[in-house]
């Protein structure tokens, strides 16, 4: 009983980013309970899913090849199940819409004491896992006092992973009770998200209050159509209704991981970083050389916006 065992996710057909970050955070876990990482592939294209995620370090993968979409109950049997025969130390799951559907159900299944929005672990013969807590305002360590634990994790706060692996792959037979699924995805209709996901784009420039006023968010976006970029917000912003939404980068906005983030204008809280700090490289700035943004920013700009961004643009489209 070492072994992790960790979920993969996918929604309409294509494979989510936190399946390759639950990949991440179970060899970690793995190495740790010296156990091997296996990884549940449950519905939709489960062969064509299973090949994109032979990574390194999964051990072995599991597919479940029932239905094409999501299906709270049929996860939920196929975790029980495969739980049952592998025995694993740690269940792995997204802490994502999908997963805080089923992880509860298969913890409460099971007898597991659940741990949601991880953020980091360790693992000494018990789980000890970093969450945070009032807002981003503060980190705690839960110490779980048992053998077993269900954990889901936060998107963004692993890495994916890399490579080409050599896991084995088998299709794992369970037998899915039909009577006891309570529903059934018959359709989908799009909802009005806005003009843009900011959580897919690969360069982001995102605008603080440090701009000052509605008119001014003009310059920032002309430096975002520079850099082919796409213009998002932190959280006063959105409330100021100078940007819609869809655009706000943070805690009550949306996690971004994008290659490049371009903070401009923008201190740093906590909420805001929560939903930003995965970027690959971050680029701040800010008039205050002690602003908190300028702690997690590969490089920094300390000056005024409206003499740097000018600056920017001449050089980029020049």
């Amino acid at each position: 009983m070492s072994d992790v065992l960790a979920v993969a996710e996918h929604r309409r057909g294509d494979l989510r980013d936190v399946s390759y970050e639950v990949i991440t955070a179970g060899r970690q876990l793995a190495d740790a309970t010296g156990g091997d990482l296996h990884l549940a592939v449950i519905s939709g294209d489960v062969d064509g899913f299973a090949e994109k995620l032979n990574r390194e370090g999964v051990d072995e993968i599991h597919t479940v090849d029932y239905g094409e979409e999501f299906n709270h109950d049929v996860y939920v049997q196929a975790i029980e199940a495969l739980c049952d025969d592998l025995d694993p130390a740690v269940l792995l799951m997204p802490n994502s819409v999908n997963g805080l559907d089923y992880a509860p159900a298969v913890a409460n299944a099971l007898s597991l004491p659940l741990v949601t929005d991880a953020i980091g672990f360790e693992w000494n013969g018990r789980l000890t896992a970093t969450r945070e807590m009032y807002n981003s305002k503060v980190e705690t360590t839960i110490e779980v006092d048992a053998g077993r634990v269900a954990v889901t994790i936060r998107g963004g706060e692993w890495p994916g992973a890399e490579g080409t692996g050599d896991a084995d792959v088998s299709a794992f037979d369970v037998e899915i009770d039909e009577d006891a699924l309570g529903s059934r995805v018959t359709g989908f209709e799009e909802a009005s998200l806005g003009d843009v996901d900011i959580s897919e784009a690969d360069v982001l420039v995102s605008v603080g209050r440090g701009i000052e006023e509605e008119e001014n968010i003009d310059l920032v976006r002309e430096l975002a159509d520079a850099l082919d970029a796409t213009l998002s917000a932190s959280r006063p912003i959105v409330d100021n209704g100078w940007l819609p939404k869809n655009r706000q980068v943070g805690q009550s906005g949306k996690v971004v991981t994008p290659k490049v983030y371009l903070a401009i204008g923008i201190s740093g809280a906590v909420q805001h970083v929560a939903g930003m700090k995965g970027a690959e490289t971050i680029v701040a700035i800010n008039t205050d050389p002690n602003a908190p943004i300028f702690d997690i920013a590969d490089y920094g700009i300390v000056g005024d916006l409206f003499d740097v961004v000018p600056e920017l643009i001449d050089e980029f489209e020049g």
